[in-house]
């Protein structure tokens, strides 16, 4: 009798604000099928990370250091075009305040459609360019794809919601997270996309 080894877990700690975390997202099915392993995305707040770390945003962070922030835009340009990724653009309202769809990616998680939404609002952020820091706006598209947004918004304002979203942050913080996009297999957390290939070592 052979005994099926038990399926592996990738966890994704995810913000939408992270233009690495939709890079990321968009090259992971493969590693999944390679590997067999399912996705979990947990929703967080990168702003409440930074606050509660001391990190700040590359953009920030290496606002004095030109030279280190060019090279983060030269590794940036060579996984878009190492993996094709031409739909990517950088947001023209950027940086946007993730707490509004961030929320929306708790109630789509309650319902059962997190993957799907996390599909369609990093189109948004990531490829059409909308500010969707404006409920209007993300309600709007949100209708226009195949949810119904004005519900969905009025969840987000239900205690339950926001304090789920604050739960999962402060909880990856004291797992030792510091930024997204994160990954954990079992205890082992890796930060960035160019971890992946350690991912898919610790999934193999």
């Amino acid at each position: 009798m052979v005994t099926e080894s038990p399926k592996k877990t990738l966890e994704l700690i995810f913000d939408f604000g992270s233009p690495n975390a939709y890079l990321t997202l968009r090259v992971l099915p493969e590693l999944l099928d390679r590997t067999g392993a399912d996705l979990v995305i947990t929703p967080c707040l990168l702003g409440g990370i930074f606050k509660a770390t001391g990190n700040k945003a590359p953009m920030i962070q290496y606002a004095e250091a030109p030279a280190k922030l060019a090279y983060e835009h030269l590794e940036m340009r060579r996984f878009i075009e190492k993996h094709g990724l031409t739909k990517f653009r950088l947001n023209p309202h950027f940086p946007v305040n993730t707490l509004l769809i961030m929320r929306g990616a708790i109630v789509a998680a309650d319902e059962g459609m997190l993957d799907d939404y996390v599909d369609a609002v990093n189109r948004a952020m990531w490829e059409e360019g909308l500010k969707m820091d404006e409920p209007e706006v993300v309600a709007t598209f949100l209708s226009a794809n195949g949810f119904d947004g004005p519900a969905l918004l009025a969840r987000t304002q239900e205690p339950e919601i926001k304090a789920k979203l604050v739960a999962n942050t402060e909880a990856a913080v004291a797992r030792g997270v510091f930024g997204i996009p994160t990954f954990f297999v079992g205890d082992e957390m890796f930060f960035g996309k160019d971890r992946l290939a350690q991912v898919e070592e610790a999934l193999g």
